[in-house]
């Protein structure tokens, strides 16, 4: 007899009325929110303005889901187009299958666009919001709770996830991988706000920190799954991508440290050239504002060279969820 587990909800959606409140959508729009709340609070103690990381937001999270999705429809494409299957349910985003290197990677594209917009260096913006993302991924994660997916191997252990029956699972007790990953990326949030305090982290090294802490435990957790995924050389894909990935974000840190080592001095060029001017407008320096202005505007160069060389970085680092992976039916990182 089973004393200790925990719970599976008996259902992954509360209608009100007649609108469906899916448990597995409303964690991830939890995670975004905490994830551009907590990047504009870094962002501010940077020295950039408030709401600068939610207008970028606005082109990185569509961009990141169709990402998210994306990889999750190419590496479990039998879901959706095998024999018997019906591709339409490939576009049922709300069913779960949301991989977290497909949205970090073309959420990278849709940041990079938004800062580009508003002359802002990428790396010092991904650096801003690294922690929340992982944050956001934790919190993600219990969108597979919600949807009885992503566990693993049969356990007895105090903590096992029980799972019900359905046409595409057996009713067990299992790892619940779902939280040791959701556990996993607080921590990889913790130690990023850490490591950015201690050492200063600049020029895109903080989010490549995050995506190397993170590759780190997903390769391990990802082994303990049992759903249906796609082997090479013996090891399921996503192991092989965390592996890629985490090598390539430690490259990428040790490079960088390298070539522009400290920080940005200069976050948000923009508003330090209308804080300079207005001071300046205003008389309340005796010409040290305005004497500051080319030198300002000699770092503010600086700073767009670096988010242009450093754009690498938020690639190198990226690549699976603000909620992600899918297993079980339909949700695979």
């Amino acid at each position: 007899m089973d004393l200790a587990y925990i719970p599976s909800p008996s259902t992954g959606v509360i209608n009100l009325g007649p609108i469906p409140l899916r448990g597995y959508a409303f964690c991830i729009i939890i995670g975004v929110f905490v994830a551009v709340w907590y990047g504009n609070k870094r962002w501010i103690a940077r020295g950039g303005t408030a709401g600068t990381v939610a207008d970028i937001a606005v082109w990185a999270v569509p961009f990141g889901l169709v990402g998210g999705r994306l990889y999750h429809v190419i590496t479990d494409y039998q879901l959706y187009f095998s024999e018997g299957e019906n591709w339409v349910d490939a576009f049922k985003i709300w069913e779960g299958g949301l991989g977290i290197w497909g949205a970090i990677a073309l959420g990278a594209v849709g940041a990079w666009i938004g800062c580009r917009r508003r002359g802002i260096p990428l790396p010092a913006y991904a650096d801003a919001i690294a922690p929340g993302i992982a944050f956001a991924q934790a919190i993600g994660r219990w969108g597979n709770w919600f949807n009885q997916e992503l566990y693993g191997k049969p356990t007895d252990l105090p903590w096992a996830l029980k799972i019900t029956e359905s046409a595409n699972r057996e009713a067990g007790l299992y790892h619940p991988t779902f939280l040791y990953e959701s556990l996993w990326c607080v921590g990889v949030a913790v130690l990023v706000i850490w490591a950015d305090r201690r050492f200063k982290l600049g020029h895109g090294r903080a989010f490549a920190l995050y995506v190397a802490a993170y590759c780190a435990g997903r390769a391990w957790i990802e082994y303990m799954r049992v759903d249906e995924a796609h082997h090479v050389l013996g090891l399921r894909l996503n192991v092989w991508t965390a592996i890629i990935v985490f090598a390539l974000a430690v490259a990428y840190m040790v490079i960088s440290a390298r070539v522009r080592p400290g920080r940005e001095e200069v976050v948000e060029p923009k508003a330090a050239k209308a804080a300079a001017a207005e001071a300046a407008a205003d008389g309340d320096g005796d010409g040290d504002v305005a004497d500051a202005a080319p030198d300002l505007e000699k770092r503010t160069d600086a700073s767009d060279d670096s988010g242009d060389s450093a754009d690498s970085g938020g690639s190198a680092g990226g690549v699976e969820h603000g909620a992600d992976n899918g297993a079980g039916s339909a949700a695979k990182s």
